[in-house]
């Protein structure tokens, strides 16, 4: 055969194939999507690209455009879905999440939403009536600052309905639990026990235990007698808190649970059952010859499941007064919160760990714990290309808007905390520092990266509350108003609950636009939101979420 024709036979069937990988698998018409935004920091000048039509090829999108155009690519395999007008767009990134304990918690006494201590009472007494002998009673989800008497539970109040079982019960926020006298005594915990560096131990007046444990090293002295959850029930719980997120239009989650949850969530990918994208957090805290070996393990090029930023605790939460403050809080004059390092260790442990390449991601809620994660990402040798982030940024020193931006930290906030925490945010700080709390249109001024959550499930994953909040900054029936001026755009808003936090994973290339190159991943609406009222924001519902160009909820199936 002659070079010439050799060439040209080769060309031919190269081309044939590429031709063939192109040929969508699946063309959606008649739609209106909206594909993203070009918007930067500050900037709401732009329109916000829409079409009516995408093409899918293997999981990506191959075209965007018109039905006309976008149609000439159609294959004889191509199938042809009309959205009939419907609106469409990227599926929601939620920035921070913690998938094992929101599945658990469904798993176990499920308390979120409780009006009373005696509602939560009632729900502790029936699941204990069918609990087996022995077992740890288990569950979260109570906010003692929704009930009219604003008092936290005691052991006295979780004993008279436990029947025997040791009980633990975590708050809502995560940072203190209820503990029974069975519990403590199982786990040793006394009178005389000292409080642990960075956690506290309750005490009543007589100085008898209360069964309030704050923050995690306290914490950890009766989690860690409690049998870990068999891999099975990890299964269980991981997909019932996936299955919650597709409906609720969440196509990626940037997570926070346990090492042994990751493992299940890559045996659910093995065998083809995991349908959300996941970015799983590494303990910061960790050894770190253990977190090079944890993130070697798994692909970082996986598009589905993989490691990311390394996550630590600087204090706890404002509502149950463990968020580390400058000055004292408004309402508890005589306490600051609580540091969980000394900021020299902090310094070191964040240097060694950025020096092996980690991504660093600080929870931070109080103005010192902010100011202590600055710092030690300025120790850290932070830059812009390394994305360290402050997860939630709740409140912050009026100088530290500026460093944050110097520094190129990315801000990690959840919106919809703020629907739960201006019922009593002020009371906490006070109303001069009120006006640097929950400050995203002053993150946005300052060029500071935005990516928002929900911090589930300490809120609903449901991301319209989210955009609520952020558009509104107003609680749910609409009659208080929380620092209007620090409120969004509803398209910058979408930006941070999309691009923002594709952006904080390093995903901002495949993930949260729908153009091509990126994966098809979009969720359809039951209405246009950029056309909806606040309160009909908020009652949006989802009519299909699609992960890599395949349908995996459809409501009502």
């Amino acid at each position: 055969m002659k070079p010439t024709l050799l060439l040209s036979l080769l060309l031919a069937t190269a081309l044939a194939g590429a031709q063939a990988a192109s040929t969508p698998d699946t063309i959606y018409v008649h739609g209106n999507i909206l594909t993203g935004t070009h918007l930067t920091a500050g900037d709401t000048s732009r329109t916000p690209e829409r079409v009516t039509a995408l093409a899918v090829a293997h999981g990506k999108i191959v075209a965007a455009g018109t039905d006309a155009d976008v149609l000439k690519r159609k294959g004889p395999q191509t199938k042809i879905i009309d959205l009939k007008g419907a609106f469409a767009m990227p599926g929601f990134i939620d920035a921070h999440t913690h998938i094992a304990g929101a599945g658990q918690q469904k798993l176990a006494i499920d308390l979120d939403g409780t009006r009373s201590l005696e509602e939560m009472q009632q729900r502790i007494r029936d699941f204990a009536a069918k609990a087996p002998a022995g077992v740890w009673l288990q569950g979260g989800g109570w906010d003692h600052t929704k009930w009219a008497s604003k008092k936290l539970p005691t052991r006295q109040d979780i004993d008279a309905v436990t029947a025997g079982h040791p009980a633990i019960l975590e708050r809502t926020d995560g940072h203190i639990l209820i503990a029974n006298s069975a519990a403590l005594a199982a786990a040793g915990i006394t009178n005389t026990t000292p409080d642990p560096p960075g956690g506290k131990i309750d005490h009543a007046a007589d100085g008898s235990l209360t069964g309030i444990v704050r923050e995690g090293p306290a914490m950890s002295f009766l989690t860690r007698v409690i049998p870990p959850p068999a891999p099975e029930m990890r299964r269980k719980a991981l997909l019932l808190a996936i299955d919650d997120a597709l409906a609720h239009g969440v196509t990626t989650v940037e997570d926070i649970s346990d090492w042994d949850d990751f493992l299940v969530l890559e045996d659910l990918e093995r065998h083809g059952q995991l349908h959300l994208r996941v970015t799983e957090a590494l303990r910061f805290d960790a050894p770190l010859d253990t977190l090079k070996k944890e993130r070697a393990s798994h692909s970082a090029n996986d598009s589905l499941l993989r490691t990311g930023m390394l996550k630590g605790y600087m204090d706890g939460s404002l509502g149950s007064r463990t968020a580390a403050l400058a000055a004292p809080y408004a309402d508890d004059p005589g306490n600051s919160g609580i540091p969980r390092y000394e900021q020299s260790k902090l310094d070191v442990m964040a240097k060694e760990r950025a020096t092996e390449g980690f991504q660093l991601g600080f929870h931070a809620i109080g103005d010192r714990a902010n100011h202590m994660a600055l710092d030690a990402f300025h120790a850290a040798g932070v830059t812009p290309a390394r994305r360290f982030r402050i997860e939630h940024a709740q409140v912050l020193l009026p100088s530290d808007f500026d460093l944050y931006a110097k520094l190129g930290v990315i801000a990690s906030m959840q919106p919809s905390h703020l629907l739960t925490d201006m019922n009593w945010a002020e009371e906490r700080l006070g109303p001069e520092r009120i006006h640097s709390s929950y400050a995203w249109r002053s993150m946005l001024q300052h060029h500071i990266p935005l990516a928002f959550g929900t911090d589930y499930p300490v809120e609903s994953i449901d991301p319209f509350r989210g955009l609520y909040a952020a558009i509104t900054r107003q609680n749910e029936a609409g009659t208080k108003t929380y620092v209007p001026e620090e409120k969004l755009t509803l398209h910058e808003a979408i930006y941070a609950y999309t691009q923002g936090s594709a952006f904080a994973a390093f995903r901002e290339h495949d993930l949260g636009r729908l153009e091509p190159g990126f994966y098809a991943d979009l969720v359809v609406l039951d209405r246009d939101i950029t056309k909806a009222s606040p309160q009909q924001l908020l009652h949006t519902k989802v009519v299909q979420t699609i992960v890599g160009g395949e349908t995996i909820y459809t409501a009502g199936k």
